[in-house]
């Protein structure tokens, strides 16, 4: 349990299944998450428990099941949060208070306007924000930490088809009071089948040219096939996720410390 005052950054995780997270490990990768640092992070869990705030811990998330929205059953078994909230907390000094919005094999087509995801991630934040400010907590600023695009790949989804469907997705964040997008680009299919997320990788390396509030803070998905660190055709082991959380959550304090 966290105490009642102080400054917090709120961010919500939100995307597909390797933002959820799918870790685990082996003999050959035996790196487990990471424990998070005394007083960097915290878990608002609206669904499960929206009296309070948790201790953030891995599997992030894996309580967060909404009937009707938002549900990825018990799937979750270890993220990129706990790495990415060390790192950003290690840097910037403040608190991360985590929101889980992760959906296994979601399309972007899922999540937008007016969908059942995108509505429960609304639903969440605005209760995140309510329970946080009648708590006596200032919260600084309000980001999001976006992962997910494999499954408009397996679909063949054209670069310009999902930049769209991504900025209609964005606009009603915005209107929520999310302030930027830090984006953790996807990683290569790693099956036998004639599958690529080339057209993927490249609409999102192209965003932050086309939505002003976007930023990429990591890319090291996509060298992890051949490194050996993905599971199976989709996911990743533990310390795969480790490694995009830490550059992901450094890029991010980053640029907050420069432009925030």
């Amino acid at each position: 349990m966290a105490k009642e005052s102080g400054s917090v950054d709120l961010f919500l995780f939100m995307g597909q299944s390797n933002m959820a997270g799918r870790g685990i490990v082996n003999d050959t990768w035996p790196e487990k998450a990471p424990r998070v640092l005394e007083g960097a992070g915290y878990e608002y869990r609206a669904v499960s428990d929206p009296d309070s705030l948790h201790l953030l811990e891995e599997p992030f998330g894996r309580l967060e099941n909404r009937e009707g929205g938002i549900h990825d059953g018990s799937m979750k078994t270890g993220s990129m949060v706990a790495a990415f909230v060390n790192a950003y907390y290690e840097r910037t000094k403040i608190p991360v208070v985590g929101l889980s919005a992760s959906k296994g094999g979601s399309s972007i087509l899922e999540w937008q306007p007016q969908t059942a995801y995108l509505t429960d991630a609304r639903r969440r934040l605005d209760d995140a924000r309510g329970f946080l400010v009648s708590h006596g907590y200032e919260i600084r600023h309000i980001f999001m930490l976006w992962c997910q695009g494999e499954t408009d790949g397996d679909h063949k989804m054209a670069a310009q088809d999902y930049q769209m469907y991504f900025s209609r997705m964005w606009d009603v964040m915005k209107e929520g009071g999310v302030e930027r997008c830090f984006l953790v680009r996807i990683g290569n299919y790693n099956g036998d089948q004639d599958i690529s997320y080339d057209a993927i990788m490249e609409a999102q390396d192209q965003l932050p040219g086309l939505c002003k509030d976007v930023t990429v803070v990591s890319e090291c998905l996509a060298g992890m096939k051949e490194r050996g660190l993905m599971k199976d055709f989709f996911h990743y082991y533990q310390k795969a996720y480790n490694e995009a959380g830490k550059e992901a959550g450094e890029n991010t304090a980053e640029y907050v410390l420069k432009f925030f």
